[in-house]
């Protein structure tokens, strides 16, 4: 019999790293006009740190493959625990040994960027093991459904260090604000990251890891936690089938299962979700919806409500069918908004336009694309394939959002008709080339990738 509670606390722990994902990208929000003071930044400047931690994002996702081989995806976990910790006091005292306090040179403008890169570097790390972990230990009939649990904790991070953020802020004076104010909305992700460290002593190493490092053991003792003892030693004997298969070649299962992870990443950000979530206040006061920042409160609300329908779903309904819905829905979404710029419509059909394309991705490719990425893969490679997969989600994140701000300018139905496109080509290729894995164990996922080539 499965131990449901063991299964739901270790997921928890595990889903504090998407959390922290999500606060750490967002803490930078109420930060960076305080921060632009307080150091003299000029233009170049204040947008080389506001968006330092992706330089992080992207060295942490790429070299996650070698920490998850090498350490193990529990103990990969503990280094980003350290580094968000670090980047949380770092960011919060810059000045720490080299400076003085309210020093503004050059020099310690390059030091919080340094800070800000090590957390970009914990967040790299923990967006692709934190699903890599729990898809490995989940049972499959609710891997979906935990490893989607993943995207949850992110966006929830986003909404809770808003609120540190208004709570840090509310009724302190912009002299304040400008010479400490930000240091404590940095400061205050050392909390969770400690907890975060320190919790994850408490929960086991993933049995498919045991089994490739020689513990079978051990592996057994988790499998029998999470899975009961009637499955574990069935489970066991699969895992211990393939990994006598191990070899450290990234194209063991041919070409097509890297380039299917690799797209289903570029897709997941070439849509264009993230230029609609960073800049979602500028667009709202464009189109004339009111109260912007209130606006983006109530999307925030739909993308966790949106998220939720898939946490029920994914097991139902699966993979597949749920990329391609909320692929329609996006493209629905974003064709409304360039339609409504062209014919000048402005007010609450274009709010609802872009809340459409927000909530069609929450049910679809916010989570989803994380679940398959971190199943999909054959156990062996799981490592190298996941951190170059979200590597390439990383950059194509820092493409997207740097590029929005010149399309919009340009054209805001143009901006709109191509990311519009992009969901309509995206919806193509998962009916084409991404196999459904509802229901397959992961050691079932070595055999599909041998069929396919």
């Amino acid at each position: 019999m499965k131990n449901n509670l063991y299964i739901l606390c270790i997921t928890l722990v595990a889903t504090l790293g998407g959390l922290l994902f999500g606060y750490d990208t967002a803490v930078i929000s109420g930060a960076e006009q305080a921060l632009q003071k307080h150091l003299g930044l000029d233009a170049f400047w204040h947008g080389v740190t506001a968006s330092s931690a992706l330089i992080g994002c992207v060295i942490g996702s790429a070299v996650s493959g070698y920490f998850a081989s090498g350490m193990g995806r529990r103990d990969s976990l503990r280094v980003a625990a350290f580094l968000f910790f670090i980047s949380a006091l770092g960011s919060y005292y810059p000045e720490f040994l080299f400076f003085e306090k309210g020093d503004t040179s050059f020099a310690l403008i390059l030091m919080f960027n340094f800070y800000r890169i090590i957390g970009g570097v914990g967040v790299g790390l923990a967006s692709a093991i934190c699903p890599m972990y729990i898809a490995e230990i989940a049972p499959s009939e609710i891997r979906g459904k935990l490893v989607s649990c993943n995207q949850f904790a992110i966006i929830f991070g986003m909404l809770v260090v808003y609120f540190v953020n208004y709570m840090i802020k509310d009724g302190m004076t912009e002299e304040v604000l400008v010479s400490d104010g930000w240091r404590y909305m940095f400061g205050s992700e050392a909390i969770p990251s400690a907890l975060f460290g320190i919790l994850l002593f408490f929960i086991p190493r993933t049995p498919r890891y045991l089994v490739m490092t020689n513990r079978s053991e051990e592996a057994l003792d988790v499998l029998k936690r999470v899975n009961g003892a009637e499955k574990a030693h069935t489970i066991l004997s699969d895992i211990q089938s393939v990994s006598k298969e191990k070899t450290e070649k990234l194209f063991t299962y041919g070409v097509t299962v890297i380039v299917v992870g690799v797209l289903l990443s570029v897709f997941q950000q070439a849509i264009g979700i993230n230029a609609v979530l960073y800049y979602a206040p500028r667009i709202f006061e464009k189109i004339g919806a009111g109260d912007s920042m209130m606006q983006t409160v109530i999307m925030g609300v739909v993308n966790i409500l949106f998220t939720l329908v898939a946490i029920f779903t994914v097991e139902r309904v699966g993979r597949k069918p749920l990329l391609v819905v909320g692929s329609i829905g996006m493209a629905a979404g974003a064709f409304s908004v360039a339609l409504c710029d062209e014919m000048s419509i402005g007010g609450i059909i274009p709010v609802l336009s872009i809340i459409v394309y927000a909530a069609f991705f929450m049910m679809s490719w916010g989570p989803i694309c994380w679940v398959l990425i971190a199943e999909i893969f054959p156990n062996t490679i799981r490592g190298k394939a996941v951190a170059i997969a979200v590597a390439f989600q990383w950059i194509f994140n820092y493409l997207v959002s740097s590029t929005f701000p010149a399309l919009y300018e340009f054209s805001p139905g143009f901006a709109y008709s191509l990311y519009g496109v992009i969901c309509v080509l995206a919806a193509l290729f998962v009916w084409k080339m991404v196999p459904e894995t509802k229901g397959l164990s992961l050691e079932e996922m070595n055999a599909l990738w041998k069929k396919k080539e």
